[in-house]
């Protein structure tokens, strides 16, 4: 496992001991799952703004949001966003859904 190091204020510092012990955990594997769940929403966060903006697709914004379709069409539905499929889209999903 590799090893990083990261400054933090006091307060970031403060926020990190307390959200540890309330999961009763050490420092590192508090910070594990903080990384773990913030690049998760990170991923999707990009992955709105990249479909929102019409940039890319369903089946890209699932992949850079590191969902599966059904999940990204979830998260859109739950995120209230406008779809931005077309018909091309359908038939390459179809077609890739076929591959499975």
């Amino acid at each position: 496992m590799a090893t990083i190091s990261a400054r933090l204020s006091e307060e970031e510092l403060a926020e990190l001991e307390r959200v540890a012990e309330l999961l009763d955990d050490d420092r590192s594997t508090t910070i594990r799952k903080a990384l773990e769940e913030g690049l998760a929403e990170l991923r999707i966060r990009e992955a709105v703004g990249r479909y929102q903006q019409g940039d890319v697709a369903v089946t890209e914004a699932s992949r850079i949001a590191g969902l599966s379709v059904a999940e990204w069409l979830e998260v859109a539905r739950e995120r209230n966003l406008t779809t931005q499929l077309r018909a091309a889209d359908l038939r390459r999903d179809a077609d890739n859904a076929r591959e499975l």
